[in-house]
């Protein structure tokens, strides 16, 4: 059984050459003409209304300090700019790397001494993706720090590891078959171009870390938990993988 689900997907799987630096693409250009034209218009992207939500907390006093993001950061459109296109960051208060969600909630439960945030949660997805419309249009620009080379390490290794009953890795789909597709659905690249994204087929707001749960279900593996040390290690390496790619935050897919 197992080795005709495994036959199944690979015959599904279109198989283009290699992925090479100067041929990388974003999700976004294995969208239909529609759905791009809905991720451009402002006025039409559904996750802006997450980035209303996300200005709104930014202002407002959080917490038993009374404190905002904004009476410590300022105008977050001016201090945030280029901010979500450097995270992953080395933590010096753990000696890990961290995301941007988990940045936000140090800095909620040290500074404005508030709850902290739910993975995946409205105030979480709210505030990561009014900070990262800030970086759209920047680069992606991991840290040239040596501190995080071990951990991008452990991303790589995860990235090329198979699991699951199907015993795929993510680079068996998104390199070796980007460009493909599964069924009627295209194999992106995969590069983290545009979280938090409004997924059409979720009809709402999501994470990396989220899209990554449901590749993984998709081989049927055992998902890691939300903020798990394995996915902060795979998105430092899918962030060096992407550098010097636009961020689109807020990204729409299908």
């Amino acid at each position: 059984m197992r080795a005709r689900l495994v036959f199944a997907l690979a015959w599904l799987c279109a198989v283009p050459g290699a992925m090479a630096q100067d041929t990388r693409k974003s999700g976004f250009d294995y969208m239909s003409r529609d759905s791009q034209a809905m991720q451009m218009d402002d006025l039409a992207n559904p996750g802006m209304l997450s980035v209303l939500d996300g200005e709104s907390l930014w202002n407002a006093p959080a917490g038993s300090s009374q404190k905002s993001c904004a009476s410590c950061h300022g105008d977050g459109t001016v201090s945030m700019k280029g901010v979500a296109a450097r995270y992953p960051a080395f933590d010096e208060a753990s000696g890990k790397p961290i995301d941007l969600v988990g940045r936000i909630d140090q800095c909620r439960r040290e500074r404005q001494q508030a709850p902290g945030l739910a993975r995946e949660g409205h105030d979480s997805l709210a505030l990561t993706t009014y900070i990262g419309l800030q970086s759209r249009g920047m680069p992606v620009s991991p840290p040239d720090d040596a501190r995080l080379t071990p951990f991008r390490a452990d991303g790589k290794a995860l990235y090329t590891r198979r699991m699951g009953q199907l015993n795929f890795s993510c680079a068996q789909c998104h390199d070796e078959h980007a460009g493909g597709h599964v069924g009627a659905s295209p194999i992106p690249q995969a590069h983290p171009t545009g979280y938090p994204i409004y997924r059409l087929e979720w009809q709402s707001m999501g994470s990396l870390q989220r899209r990554l749960r449901n590749c993984m279900a998709g081989t049927r593996a055992e998902p890691f938990a939300y903020a798990a040390p394995e996915f902060i290690d795979l998105e430092l390496f899918l962030a060096a993988r992407a550098a010097g790619m636009k961020v689109e935050t807020p990204g729409v897919r299908p």
